[in-house]
């Protein structure tokens, strides 16, 4: 329940945008959260200037006003125009993907509830959400698919935040549910959003920024036992830089983790040529021909190295079925076959951990 009503309240409080380093100029001041000043005639640069690239970059936001109001972001991929940002709020993840192209930033995809790394650079669904577009100048609206109304409502504004003072670009977006106010500084993206409904205001301000940082994640990856015929496990921390390919990293963490009484799932020349969460709900993991030819083992070691695969990979994804492949066809040794439509299945039960 915790993870539904944190999920609920990312969505709500809209945390996407870019992130980088810059600093501050004389400006025209209002206080944070307060309506800021309005400069008519203002103008001031484009879109790509508030949501920059930033690589190895992790943006701190800190809250008041509700328990997942502070957050975190980090870009997992960036390439040609689009952006992957990931959002962190201690309750959930969220991914969004932004498309910087033709004078719009524009949201084209967004997964709730991702807790693994993947490439959805080329992903889209649902309504388009354009979160800024130029001219970049007071006065300039757009309607949202919702019905909410988004508008630049001051430029140049002194906001202040943890982190220092920045003069801000003031995006106001308003419909039947409140009032919400997103502030962007030039090479920096959002620094502050005020969240306002029915007497409750939600404030999240940038803390601090931290470069050359990796994004890490604790994966459990499985081993089969062949003396006493049990699964063993062991967590094991794994850096992401932006860009990394996941898979790859996987592949070449589940080939060291090997110790111990433990056999090997991953034989030293094997390699996953894809691996990915389908729309189905389960995951694909396509293997190069060397995991069968370097496997040398019996049938009932041969299934627990299977099986070891679906705990590890569909786990990783939060699914319960893996679609196993060799080179694009189906999974067949001299022991199983897995026809066209077959699964694995995730079973933890009995698993142990290594110490």
């Amino acid at each position: 329940m915790k993870i539904r009503t944190a999920a609920l309240c990312l969505s709500l409080l809209l945390f996407i945008s870019g992130c980088g380093s810059g600093g501050s100029s004389p400006a025209p001041t209002a206080s944070a959260g307060e309506s800021p000043a309005v400069l008519p005639s203002a103008e001031s640069g484009t879109v790509n200037d508030y949501f920059p690239k930033r690589e190895n970059v992790r943006c701190v936001y800190k809250g008041e006003g509700n328990e997942y109001a502070s957050y975190r972001t980090y870009v997992d991929y960036a390439e040609g125009s689009r952006i992957q940002q990931r959002i962190d709020n201690g309750g959930t993840q969220l991914v969004r993907v932004i498309e910087l192209s033709g004078g719009s930033a524009v949201c084209v995809y967004r997964r709730s509830e991702c807790y693994y790394r993947e490439n959805l650079l080329n992903r889209t669904g649902g309504e388009p959400e354009v979160l800024l577009k130029e001219p970049i100048s007071v006065g300039n609206s757009w309607k949202l698919s919702d019905g909410r109304i988004r508008t630049i409502s001051g430029i140049g504004i002194e906001t202040e935040t943890p982190a220092g003072a920045y003069p801000a670009v003031s995006v106001v977006t308003e419909g039947s549910g409140g009032k919400s106010t997103d502030y962007y500084a030039k090479d920096i993206g959002l620094i502050m959003t005020v969240d306002e409904s029915e007497n409750i205001k939600i404030l999240s301000t940038l803390e601090y920024i931290e470069y050359n940082v990796p994004f890490v994640q604790s994966i459990r990856f499985y081993y089969p036992n062949i003396n006493d015929g049990r699964l063993y496990y062991r967590d094991h921390s794994i850096s992401f830089s932006t860009n990394d390919i996941s898979r790859k990293k996987l592949e070449a963490a589940y080939k060291e983790l090997s110790e111990g009484e433990t056999g090997k799932v991953f034989s030293a020349n094997t390699e996953i040529n894809s691996l990915y969460l389908n729309d189905d709900g389960m995951v694909y993991l396509d293997l190069n021909g060397k995991f069968l030819t370097e496997m040398n083992a019996g049938s009932g070691y041969e299934a627990m190295i299977l099986q070891c695969l679906a705990n590890t990979f569909a786990s990783y994804y939060g699914a319960e079925k893996l679609v196993l492949s060799i080179d694009g066809k189906p999974y067949e040794s001299g022991h199983i076959v897995l026809g066209k439509g077959d699964y694995l299945s995730v079973k933890t039960d009995g698993c142990v951990e290594l110490a």
